[in-house]
Formats: C-alpha cells, structure tokens, sequence
C-alpha cells in the first residue's frame, strides 16, 4: 500500500526508524476517525528551524515540538504539513521518562489530531487531546 504520507529532514541529521509502518499506522487513526487522507508531510527538524517558522509564521518567539499546517479545503480530508523538532523531541522524552521513539509517535500523532478538528488549547481540550495520543498509540502494531 502507497500511501501520500512523505517524511523529510531539515537542518537536522535524522532518519525515521520503519516510515512504511508508521504511515500505515497514520492512515489507521485517520480511518478510525473516517476521514480520508489526501496528502502529510512531515518535517523533522531542529529547534532553531521550527523556533524560525514559529516566529514567522505564528509570531510566537517560544519553542516548540510541532507546528501543523492544515491544507485541507473541505471537511473530512486530511491534507496537511507537520514540522517537528527532534531536539525538542529527545529533551521532552529524557523529561518525561520515556522512549525517544514513543515521544516521537506521540508528537507524530499529535499533529494529525490536530489535523482531525482536535484542539489543546483549554485543559479540557488538553486532557481530551491527552486521550486521543494513548488511544491512537494503542494502535501500533509495531
């Protein structure tokens, strides 16, 4: 299966571990909220790119894991571009006690509920959002 899922590197040496499975499992939590992916590109990057776009696009001067962008002109299709931060990544998995691969399928997945109508900007959405992550996470099947 080919699915419109790319993932690049920018202004960081990183390579996502197994890219065919994580994209399958994308398109999984995508379908289990029945909508249709169109096209997501992801970005893994540093600190610096992703402050840089955060500043330029956002005017927000803070640092972050994730910006998502949502392209998709109707409801229902998931088009869209995730920008994440490797370095932010690896601190907030050393942070939190966990895996650098977990915290990054977290963030992965982040994105993507973004992209799905989910929001996190209330504790409400955040613990909402929070529950999707561990949902969508159970879903690995690798």
């Amino acid at each position: 299966m080919d699915l419109p899922i790319e993932f690049f590197s920018e202004d960081v040496e990183f390579e996502l571990k197994n890219p065919d499975q994580v994209a399958a499992w994308i398109n999984d939590v995508i379908e289990e909220h029945n909508q249709e992916l169109v096209s997501l590109t992801y970005v893994f990057c540093s600190d610096d790119y992703l402050h840089e776009m955060n500043v330029s696009y956002l005017d927000h001067d803070t640092l972050t894991d994730i910006i998502t962008f949502d392209n998709a002109d109707e409801e229902g299709i998931i088009e869209g571009d995730i920008f994440i931060s490797i370095d932010r990544v690896r601190d907030n998995a050393k942070d939190l006690g966990t895996t650098f691969d977990n915290e990054l399928h977290r963030v992965i997945i982040h994105g993507v509920l973004h992209l799905l109508g989910f929001k996190d900007k209330t504790e409400e959405q955040e613990e909402l959002m929070r529950n999707q992550e561990d949902s969508s996470l159970s879903l690995r099947k690798f």
